[in-house]
């Protein structure tokens, strides 16, 4: 019998690929828990469920499957960044000359 948790959800969403893709009938299928899933997520993926149709299981692994199909190589930060900036968006600025450096304060007791 399983006990509800205080702010945990009571039902463990648990994700299993076996009538989703087609195996041979040898190969194992990954299955995955998902603990400590926050109540608004929880009950934004049953409205998009019950959108289209689907169980909160199917959706889920519908989900995964988009996300993890885009098999682009990751870029850095600055490469995202860039990407997303449209070339005529960007303004080039002009850096003002630098000045000498002043002396730095003198901390301590001054002379009397």
């Amino acid at each position: 019998m399983r006990r509800a948790i205080h702010g945990l959800i009571d039902c463990t969403a648990i994700i299993d690929y076996n009538s989703s893709l087609p195996q041979p009938w040898n190969a194992a299928m990954a299955s995955i828990t998902i603990r400590n899933l926050d109540d608004e997520i929880k009950q934004r993926l049953r409205v998009r469920a019950a959108e289209n149709g689907r169980s909160m299981e199917e959706e889920a692994r519908d989900i995964l499957r988009r996300v993890m199909s885009d098999t682009t190589s990751p870029r850095d930060l600055a490469a995202a960044i860039r990407s997303r900036v449209s070339p005529g968006a960007r303004a080039d600025l002009e850096l003002p000359a630098r000045e000498p450096m002043r002396e730095p304060p003198q901390l301590g007791r001054q002379p009397r």
